[in-house]
């Protein structure tokens, strides 16, 4: 069931989404060669919880042990912090990270550079985040979920990369995970329409190479079947009478 949320729930949402972006600054800047991802999401925590009422919404999620999400190179989410996980310069790293606050959730993600990268992996960078930019610019009362898909796939593709299609962006809230479903492909008026109090949270997922996944041994670690990298940028949106507000942004 789709839960609209009011302009109260949206403004406390858009409190625990400035915590959370916050947050999403604090731990890119502690990336470097040779720190832990362990090391990552205890900064993570620490931060989150140094806000009165916020706790780290992935911690014990669906049995979840980190407080982020950290996944290196190929891997593409779910990647579980590990004090064996160290980076190393010209390695890439998704940090996926969620608040809890005050009974409603908000979500993010970012995809950070350790060191210098080649440039095929930066131009990855740029164009999954750029593809968020366009998704969001869709996701406005009276288009559809398959307008923010489709303007996902077409900077995606236009680039020459794939686009995850096993794994969706949701909707968000009441429940970290709500319906719809927000997938990062599609045909333009297609789906669910759009309306004020919506609120959902947009994730492009983009692959390098092909966009097949598999799950590795530890049931949580999605990578690329052929190996590419990926890359993974993500906020929380609601949709207003005006058009949207982006409530984990920076």
């Amino acid at each position: 069931m789709i839960q609209l949320k009011s302009a109260r729930e949206i403004e406390l949402m858009a409190e625990g989404g400035r915590i959370l972006a916050a947050a999403v600054r604090h731990v890119r800047q502690a990336v470097r060669p040779g720190i832990s991802t362990l090391d990552l999401d205890l900064e993570a925590e620490e931060f989150i919880r140094s806000h009165a009422g916020a706790t780290p919404a992935f911690k014990g999620l669906y049995g979840f042990t980190g407080s982020i999400c950290a996944s290196i190179n190929q891997e593409i989410v779910h990647g579980i912090p590990s004090r064996k996980r160290v980076l190393v310069e010209g390695d890439i790293i998704s940090i996926d990270v969620g608040v809890a606050y005050r009974g409603y959730f908000t979500d993010s993600a970012t995809t950070v550079p350790v060191g210098t990268v080649d440039d095929e992996t930066a131009r990855l960078l740029e164009v999954t985040e750029r593809s968020l930019v366009a998704g969001i610019a869709m996701a406005v009362p009276g288009n559809h979920l398959g307008d923010i898909g489709a303007a996902v796939q077409q900077v995606v593709e236009g680039a020459g990369f794939s686009v995850v299609r096993d794994l969706v962006g949701h909707g968000i809230g009441v429940e970290f995970h709500e319906e719809p479903q927000v997938p990062n492909y599609g045909k333009p008026k297609r789906g669910l329409k759009l309306v004020p109090g919506l609120t959902i949270a947009i994730e492009p997922m983009v692959n390098v190479g092909g966009p097949m996944t598999r799950t590795l041994a530890d049931k949580w670690t999605i990578v690329t079947v052929d190996g590419s990298r990926s890359a993974h940028f993500e906020h929380t949106v609601a949709i207003s009478e005006s058009g949207n507000g982006v409530l984990t942004a920076a």
